[in-house]
């Protein structure tokens, strides 16, 4: 075994680690050395958004050691830079060893004299977000990986804003994180009594504010008995979305019960996932059955939203997530101007790689759509930078996130779920579906259709052949794609946008992010955004054509995917 590895593992077996962990590891030396090596050959990275990896024993596992490790570097800086008087909160989601990570998290920045709120058991992230600034913390951690498998755990650093950090935080942390070499460089206990436990209280506070998010609650009263199906797909949904539907009014709702109760085992699926069909098949059988009106599914911490509605033909179909955000979009900027609340410094925030719909769509009803990184701690920054100039209503990128409203300043699935049964209600009292509104949109604005690929490089070479890749679209852009003139390279990563045509140039006002995109002259946008983590590189192509009445809907589709499948062979990405 490779001499730094072996060092490592004998590190852990004569530290003070506990017994369990030392006859685990003496059980791979000998039944797994594979598994073994793959858990000690790095550090767990503590990366901008913090920790995300396999559960386990070694250095490159999520563990009780990881974590402590890594929340006695955030402690350090938050003191470094607060000074003594700190809080925080944290959360944890329904994964197996979530509420353990969150205990130690908790007990590690108690050790070090901060007061910690810690949620009494599983909460959405979203509250966490909005507990952070309900009140007054300077940071706050979330134990959760997300929509990963079972075998994923991670956990999530927010700032005083309540907000995924960005530079010159998430910087300065990971460099604290990487100074705590040793076991013995942590503070595991000895602070107790700085731990308050928090619970139904906050949750009444955050059900209250998410209530007032409603543009209509006069007609969800009127569409009270709209037919909602609701599956948490075993997360941490559960704890407040069939209160949220309550809260707006809603009294016929059907929960998934197959999926209902929170297990870190997700004993259903294969991923957590409400972007995936098959996490969704559950909830779709019984829509169907029902004959519901609209079916939405959380993710395991109640961050990511999916829906599925009936098409023209009445059947079952899930919304893509450009899709969701269009009509969230819309719905906040229409009801918003009919209900007369509108302001004219409104704005609302998108990721480069949403659809250029909602661009269009803000354009033509004078609204500000600002385009930002893909990641909510991004749009959570615009925010903070317009605060007192311009008011934020609603942001959203195309992995099925949304925010609404400024009180929490991560993705919220759970304030999404009850706009989109609004929106559901809304349509209903005008006697149509969501689908057939997004349909009129697109009569309205144009057919926009767009799809994602990602490239997998494995091996040692993978990175190093994404990473040429790059540097050839950099050096070397295509002027045609699919015979359309290339106009515009946008490099993100060096910040500089350029016409093709005039090489005219001009600066990108964003933070670096190795993302380049070509926009064509008919509209088409291709975005080419390598993995930070593994090598991965994601292709996002949203293409647009005219579409003049509903009828014409599944032609202009197809016209539409062709485009798409012609532009991915004529880059020779499959």
């Amino acid at each position: 075994m490779n001499q730094n590895i072996q060092q490592k593992i004998d590190n852990w077996l004569t530290g003070d680690y506990e017994q369990s962990v030392k006859d685990e590891i003496i059980r791979l030396q000998k039944e797994n050395p594979d598994e073994l090596a793959d858990a000690f050959y790095k550090n767990l990275e503590f990366g901008t958004g913090g920790l995300r990896g396999i559960m386990g024993i070694g250095t490159n596992r999520i563990n009780k050691y990881t974590i402590g490790m890594a929340t006695q570097g955030y402690a350090n800086y938050l003191k470094q830079f607060f000074g003594d008087d700190v809080k925080v909160a944290v959360a944890h989601d329904c994964r197996n060893n979530s509420r353990f990570f969150a205990e130690t998290t908790a007990n590690v920045f108690a050790a070090n004299g901060i007061k910690v709120f810690l949620f009494e058991a599983l909460r959405p992230t979203p509250e966490l977000s909005f507990a952070i600034r309900h009140l007054k913390c300077q940071g706050g951690v979330v134990c959760t990986a997300s929509h990963n498998p079972k075998e994923y755990n991670g956990y999530k650093a927010y700032w005083d804003d309540g907000a995924q950090m960005v530079s010159p935080h998430d910087e300065n942390v990971i460099k604290e994180v990487e100074k705590i070499a040793t076991l013995e460089d942590v503070k595991w206990s000895g602070g107790e009594a700085n731990i308050t436990i928090i619970g139904k209280d906050l949750d009444e506070i955050y059900l209250n504010m998410v209530a007032g998010l409603s543009v209509y609650p006069e007609i969800c009263k009127d569409q009270h008995d709209l037919k909602i199906v609701y599956t948490p797909i075993h997360g941490t949904g559960i704890t407040l979305v069939p209160q949220v539907l309550q809260a707006f009014g809603f009294d016929n709702v059907h929960i998934v019960e197959e999926q209902s109760t929170p297990d870190g085992n997700f004993p259903t699926v294969i991923f957590p996932n409400p972007e995936e069909k098959e996490a969704m098949s559950i909830g779709l059988e019984q829509a169907k059955k029902l004959d519901a009106d609209i079916l939405l599914g959380t993710d395991p911490d109640s961050d990511r939203v999916g829906i599925g509605v009936k098409n023209s033909e009445g059947e079952w179909v899930l919304m893509n997530g450009n899709q969701t955000a269009v009509l969230a979009f819309n719905y906040m900027i229409e009801a918003r101007k009919t209900k007369g609340i509108s302001q004219p410094n409104d704005m609302v925030v998108k990721t480069i790689v949403t659809t250029e719909m909602i661009d269009t769509i803000s354009k033509a009803n004078n609204i500000s759509c600002y385009n930002v990184l893909t990641g909510f701690k991004w749009i959570a920054a615009l925010i903070k930078e317009k605060e007192g100039k311009e008011k934020y209503i609603i942001g959203g990128e195309e992995s099925f996130g949304l925010m609404v409203g400024d009180e929490v300043r991560d993705k919220d699935a759970i304030s999404a779920v009850a706009l989109l049964c609004e929106m559901a209600a809304y349509e209903k009292s005008k006697g149509r579906s969501l689908y057939a509104k997004m349909i009129d949109l697109y009569v309205q604005y144009g057919m926009y259709k767009e799809n994602l690929i990602s490239i997998t490089k494995k091996g040692m070479n993978g990175a190093a052949e994404i990473a040429s890749m790059m540097q050839g679209y950099r050096e070397n852009p295509p002027s045609t794609i699919d015979g359309v003139q290339v106009s515009e390279l946008l490099d993100y990563e060096l910040q500089v946008g350029k016409n093709l045509q005039t090489g005219e140039s001009w600066r990108i006002e964003l933070p670096q992010s190795n993302v380049l995109q070509f926009a064509l002259s008919d509209g088409t946008k291709i975005s080419a955004r390598p993995s930070g983590t593994e090598p991965k590189i994601k292709f996002y192509f949203s293409v647009n054509t005219k579409l003049d009445s509903p009828e014409g809907f599944a032609a202009a589709e197809k016209v539409c995917n062709d485009k798409i499948d012609r532009i991915v062979k004529d880059m020779k990405l499959k």
